[in-house]
């Protein structure tokens, strides 16, 4: 059979572009130094979406904004970062892998470096934004270069690699972002990928420069492309900003919220019938698919949200430092890194649907745990709920991940699986937003309920009166009492939001339970 002639305006470096005959592995020792200078992006890139978690309070208060203000910070980098890997195919094509992830890492360092130096909160949001922009093709072009780099009879090498390095940026993030914040300044969350970001972009050009992919100049779906920022885009400020803004009893927020609904559905039924779209709609015409990315979707709301609620009120609330609040946290990194690598053979035996009601399973008996919280607990029984929702959530995404591509034909994964991711870190975004809005109604809802109690008439209000009032005078002695009103509110917002957390699972079970009994032999 004839070789196929060149597209019209395709980018050819050399005669061989013409026959793309894949790249031969690297040498050994080529390989071990590539694998680092590729996994050090994709683990700054996962740190920096774990390590503002527990440095919100410091952020916040450093740059004059609110709790809720800060965790923007978060939901900026994980919303932009979505937007953008519908894309990496299209850049990867049109400009190559090796230019797109080196000029990603570079791209990053730069925002980091902005971040770093933001004297206000808008300031930080916008170079947040910028981090997440340039994130988003960071990571599955490191698994495109590293598959790439090895030869085929190593290939689980490459993926164990990858997969480790996801893994264990969830155990150093919060600790990192907690040590950082409380001995130097949050400034320096950032400015450490600066020397990790260069050295990486460097040690990448120096080793795949002579093997960079294919490049061709293929049509980009600018209208679908506007649409999806713009809709994601007024639906997150529509999150960020309903609280502090009345929600729809402001016309601001009213007229983010419509925005975002017409141009969601402009942006479906366009995406739907263009020839060459930003995102392939058409992939849910798959039962698999649908099912696999709604309960993805659903799940990581609440794992995002706890993550973030768990740090605040550890801070604000029991009074821990950032540093021990990120090493609470750090328990459900543990044992999501320690779990995971026994994850893809317990799937082979057991399948997909039992694997995941066992992984949501264990989330749900997390945040039930959390139901119970108080400001008197130990630090046991603040690790326990953490432990037992990393062990669920190593359970949870991948077998996910396979539900969504086990129908899927071969050459449409890479646009399932980055839909897939698209949807799993927009929900992050969604997550973050949503669990500090319903921590703040809970907190003004139970404040004004305690509150209502503290009168002439209420005695136990009146005896902590009588024996705080002569060490501290009465406005100490007020100023104790509201505080205590204070923390009492905070944790049973904490509790409301981990109640919250438990019917989302349970729905998340229910479109389980929908799923089909398959167990992907032939795709692990």
């Amino acid at each position: 059979m004839a070789e196929p002639a060149p597209l019209s305006g395709s980018v050819q470096e050399s005669p061989a572009a013409d026959n793309p005959v894949p790249q031969p592995p690297l040498p050994r020792e080529q390989r071990v130094a590539a694998t680092v200078a590729v996994s050090l992006a994709s683990f700054m890139h996962g740190v920096d979406l774990a390590v503002t978690n527990v440095s919100v309070p410091a952020i916040a208060g450093n740059l004059g904004g609110s709790l809720t203000q800060g965790t923007w910070a978060i939901t900026s980098y994980a919303v932009a970062s979505a937007i953008v890997i519908p894309l990496t195919g299209w850049l990867t094509t049109r400009f190559g892998q090796v230019r797109v992830f080196v000029a990603s890492v570079l791209m990053f360092t730069l925002a980091s470096m902005l971040c770093g130096l933001s004297t206000s909160l808008e300031m930080l949001v916008l170079a947040r934004a910028l981090q997440g922009l340039t994130s988003g093709p960071m990571t599955p072009v490191a698994m495109s270069l590293l598959l790439a780099a090895y030869p085929p009879n190593k290939a689980a090498v490459a993926m164990t690699v990858a997969m480790m390095t996801a893994m264990i940026s969830p155990v150093v993030g919060p600790l990192l972002g907690g040590w950082i914040t409380d001995n130097l300044s949050w400034p320096w969350i950032f400015y450490v990928n600066l020397p990790v970001g260069l050295y990486s972009a460097w040690a990448s050009w120096r080793i795949f420069r002579h093997r960079e992919s294919k490049r061709i100049r293929q049509p980009v779906d600018y209208i679908g492309l506007v649409l999806l920022v713009v809709w994601v885009g007024a639906f997150q400020l529509m999150l960020d900003l309903g609280r502090e803004h009345g929600w729809f009893d402001s016309t601001l927020v009213t007229v983010f919220g419509l925005v975002a609904l017409i141009a969601f559905l402009f942006f479906v039924v366009w995406e739907w019938y263009d020839p060459h779209p930003v995102v392939d709609l058409h992939l849910f015409r798959t039962p698999s698919f649908t099912l696999g990315v709604v309960v993805v979707g659903l799940g990581s709301i609440p794992y995002f949200g706890n993550i973030v609620v768990t740090a605040l009120w550890l801070q604000q609330t029991i009074g821990y430092t950032a540093t021990l609040a990120g090493s609470i946290v750090m328990f459900g990194g543990i044992a999501m890194f320690m779990v995971q690598p026994f994850v893809s053979k317990l799937v082979v035996r057991a399948g997909i649907r039992p694997l995941a009601l066992l992984a949501l399973g264990l989330m749900l008996a997390s945040v039930y745990l959390r139901t119970g919280f108080a400001p008197s607990l130990g630090k046991i029984d603040l690790i326990v709920p953490q432990v037992v929702a990393g062990l669920g959530t190593a359970a949870f995404f991948m077998p996910l991940l396979l539900l969504a591509l086990t129908a899927i034909p071969q050459w449409q994964t890479a646009s399932a699986s980055g839909l897939y991711t698209f949807v799993r870190i927009l929900s992050t975004g969604i997550g973050a937003s949503l669990a500090t809005t319903v921590w703040d109604d809970r907190i003004a809802h139970h404040r004004g309920h305690l509150a209502d109690h503290i009168s002439i008439a209420d005695q136990p209000a009146v005896d902590a009166l009588a024996t705080l009032a002569p060490a501290m005078g009465d406005q100490g002695a007020l100023a104790v009492i509201e505080r205590m009103i204070v923390n009492q509110a905070e944790t049973l917002a904490a509790n409301d939001f981990a109640a919250f957390c438990v019917v989302l699972y349970l729905v998340c079970i229910v479109f389980v339970l929908a799923m089909p009994r398959v167990k992907p032999a032939n795709r692990c």
